[in-house]
């Protein structure tokens, strides 16, 4: 899948950020990346708060095992989840379409 990569035990997804969303949703696949639109604003941390939470409750996974590897201050991020998460990724995600 586009903008999804995974290495040793863990997935890394790729993903484009935007804050400010009237809610937290998926919003396909674009230049290689998942958007994410965020029901939070882009300061002290709220809206990587808010997109941590999201994909933990698509991932059916506690907080603690995702981690946002690169783009804490940036639109372009990389979240990565274990891998034994992949089957919930794969059934959640099935019907986006990437391009």
């Amino acid at each position: 899948m586009n903008g999804l990569r995974i290495s040793g035990d863990r997935v890394y997804l790729e993903l484009r950020a935007v804050p400010g969303a009237s809610r937290t949703e998926l919003a396909g696949f674009r230049d290689g990346r998942l958007r994410v639109r965020i029901a939070a604003a882009p300061e002290d941390g709220k809206a990587n708060r808010e997109l941590t939470a999201f994909f933990a409750k698509l991932l059916d996974c506690p907080k603690k095992e995702l981690v946002l590897e690169r783009g804490e201050k940036s639109r372009q991020k990389t979240l990565s989840f274990p891998r034994s998460r992949e089957p919930q990724w794969n059934r959640i995600f099935a019907g986006l379409e990437a391009p």
